[in-house]
C-alpha cells in the first residue's frame, strides 16, 4: 500500500475486509474491517473521525522510534471516542528494536499491558517479516467476542461516509456499513446529498450487490460529494430522500449566510483597516474530502500576526476553469493535492495570471504555503558597512571643490552610498562622486590603502573625520 502513495506516507483512509479463521473454532470465518487512517499529523481530523465509526483501534508503535507526538494524537483520538484499543508493537526484528520501551512509554500514558497487570493487549509484529500479525488478529476476534460486537442485518442501512470524491463517473463515497445491509437500488441520504444506489465497489474493484454490517464500500448515485464522517441513511424512496436533501441544503446556506459579517457603517472603518492587511487568498482542491479537509485545516494552523491566510474555496476533484476565474477573482492561489487540470485550465490560467500549484505531499504543501505568506511582507532593509576610512589631509581643488585623502582603515572601501562621521556623530550621508588611487579613478580600495575621496555636493569635512562606506540588503521578513 505505502509504495502506491506519494512521499511513503499513507495520506487516505484506506477500507478493506478481511476473513481470518476464529481462534477457538477454526472451521468458522471471521470478518474483520480495516480503516487505515493515516499517520502524518495533518491528518489528525481524518483520525479522529477513523476512531468515531470503529469498534476497535489497532495503536501501531515502531519498537525502534518508540512513542511519538503523532501516537499520542491517535491515542488521544480513541480515548475521546471511548473505543478499546490493542497496541501493535512493529518493526521488532530491526537492529535496536526495543518492545519494552514502547510499553513503558505508553504505560506514562495509560496504557499498561497485561503482562504488566494491565487491561490492554499488546502483540509484538514485524510486518515486514509476517511475525506475530495471525496472533494480532486472533487478539482483535477474541477482543470482538468480549465486547458483544453484533448488529442486525435485517434492516434498513445506517453508516457513515470515510472518505469521499470525484471521478469519472461522478461524485463518489466510500461508506462504512454499521448496521442493517445496504443494497444497490436503495434511496440514500448523506447530509445534504441524495440519490439512488446505483453501484457498490469493494476494494478490490468487484461490484457487489449488497454490504453487510462492519463492510465498508464504495458508493455510485449520489447527487453531490459528501463531507467525510457524516452519517448516511436508506429512505423509503428517492423522493422523499431528495426533499429531505434540499430541506438540509436551504437550512445550511441559511445559516451560511446568517454567519456573514454584513458591512455598517459603525464597522466600515474597521473593515478598511483589515482588508489593508496583508492576506494570502487559496483556492483549494483535492482529490477527496478528507485531505481536502486535513489541508484546510492543517493551513488554518499557519500562525502569523503579519499575514493572514484566508482559504476563499476548498472542494474536491478537478481544477476547472471556475476554481481559476474564482481565483483570478479573488487575487488567489489555486492549490491541488492529488488533482490535475480540466481541459484548457493551464490557458485560462495563462489568461488571468492565475498561479496553480500541485502537490502530492502534504507536508510540502504546508511549507510552500508559509513561505508564500512570508513572502507576501515587505523585505526589511539592512545596511552593510563594507568599508571606512580615515581623513589624514584636505585638499583644495583649483577648480573649486575639496578631496579628502584618506587611509582605509578597515574593510574594502567601496565607490557608493557613504556616510561622513565627526567626533561620532553623522554629518552628512550621500554618494561618492569618485575614488582615486594616484591618478586612477576606482571602484574599491582595501584597507591599509590610501585614496582620494570627492562627494556630490559636500566640501566640508576635516582631518580626522571617518567616511563609512555601505551597501543597502533587502532582507525577506519571516512570519
Amino acid at each position: 500500500m505505502v509504495s502506491g502513495e506519494a512521499g511513503g506516507i499513507t495520506q487516505h483512509i484506506g477500507a478493506y475486509t478481511i476473513h481470518f479463521p476464529h481462534p477457538e473454532r477454526p472451521s468458522e470465518l471471521q470478518q474483520i474491517t480495516f480503516l487505515d487512517t493515516p499517520g502524518h499529523a495533518a491528518f489528525s481530523a481524518m483520525r479522529a473521525r477513523g476512531a468515531n465509526v470503529t469498534d476497535l483501534v489497532i495503536l501501531v508503535v515502531a519498537a525502534n522510534d518508540g512513542v511519538k507526538p503523532q501516537t499520542i494524537e491517535a491515542l488521544n483520538h480513541a480515548k475521546a471516542a471511548r473505543v478499546p484499543i490493542i497496541v501493535a508493537v512493529n518493526k521488532i526484528g530491526l537492529p535496536g528494536a526495543n518492545p519494552l520501551n514502547a510499553r513503558q512509554q505508553l504505560q506514562d500514558h495509560g496504557l499498561v499491558c497485561e503482562e504488566w497487570g494491565g487491561e490492554t493487549i499488546f502483540v509484538d509484529v514485524s510486518a515486514l517479516n509476517m511475525k506475530g500479525i495471525d496472533s494480532l488478529l486472533e487478539m482483535v476476534l477474541l477482543q470482538a467476542e468480549v465486547l458483544e460486537l453484533q448488529a442486525n442485518p435485517d434492516r434498513p442501512a445506517v453508516g457513515n461516509v470515510i472518505e469521499s470524491g470525484m471521478q469519472q463517473g461522478g461524485p463518489i463515497a466510500t461508506v462504512l456499513v454499521r448496521k442493517g445491509t445496504l443494497k444497490v437500488g436503495d434511496a440514500i441520504l448523506c447530509g445534504p446529498h441524495w440519490g439512488r444506489v446505483k453501484a457498490l465497489i469493494n476494494e478490490d474493484g468487484k461490484r457487489l450487490k449488497k454490504a453487510e454490517p462492519s463492510v465498508a464500500v464504495r458508493v455510485l448515485g449520489l447527487n453531490g460529494v459528501p463531507d467525510a464522517g457524516l452519517e448516511f441513511n436508506i429512505l423509503p424512496n428517492e423522493k422523499q430522500a431528495r426533499k429531505l436533501g434540499e430541506e438540509r441544503s436551504d437550512r445550511s446556506r441559511k445559516e451560511l449566510a446568517d454567519k456573514r459579517n454584513a458591512v455598517t457603517l459603525e464597522n466600515l472603518f474597521d473593515t478598511l483597516s483589515t482588508d489593508t492587511a496583508k492576506t494570502l487568498q487559496v483556492v483549494v482542491k483535492a482529490d477527496t474530502q478528507g485531505s481536502a479537509e486535513a489541508i484546510v485545516d492543517s493551513l488554518s494552523k499557519i500562525e502569523s500576526k503579519k499575514v493572514t491566510l484566508e482559504v476563499v474555496h476548498n472542494g474536491v476533484g478537478a481544477i476547472t476553469e471556475s476554481d481559476v476565474m474564482l481565483a483570478s477573482a479573488s487575487s488567489a492561489v489555486v492549490i491541488g493535492f492529488h488533482t490535475r487540470l480540466d481541459t484548457g485550465v493551464s490557458e485560462t490560467a495563462k489568461r488571468e495570471g492565475v498561479q496553480i500549484k500541485l502537490y502530492s505531499i502534504i507536508y510540502e504543501l504546508i511549507d510552500e504555503v508559509r513561505e508564500a505568506m512570508a513572502g507576501l511582507l515587505d523585505p526589511v532593509t539592512k545596511d552593510n558597512v563594507t568599508g571606512s576610512a580615515e581623513i589624514r589631509k584636505v585638499f583644495d581643488m583649483s577648480k573649486g571643490g575639496r578631496v579628502a585623502g584618506c587611509i582605509i582603515s578597515q574593510g574594502k572601501f567601496e565607490r557608493g552610498r557613504a556616510r561622513v562621521y565627526r567626533n561620532g556623530n553623522m554629518i552628512y550621508e550621500g554618494m561618492t562622486q569618485s575614488l582615486r588611487r594616484f591618478q586612477d579613478e576606482v571602484s574599491e580600495v582595501r584597507s591599509g590603502m590610501e585614496c582620494g575621496i570627492r562627494f556630490d555636493h559636500f566640501n566640508d569635512f576635516q582631518e580626522g573625520d571617518t567616511i563609512e562606506s555601505y551597501s543597502l540588503e533587502h532582507v525577506a521578513q519571516e512570519l
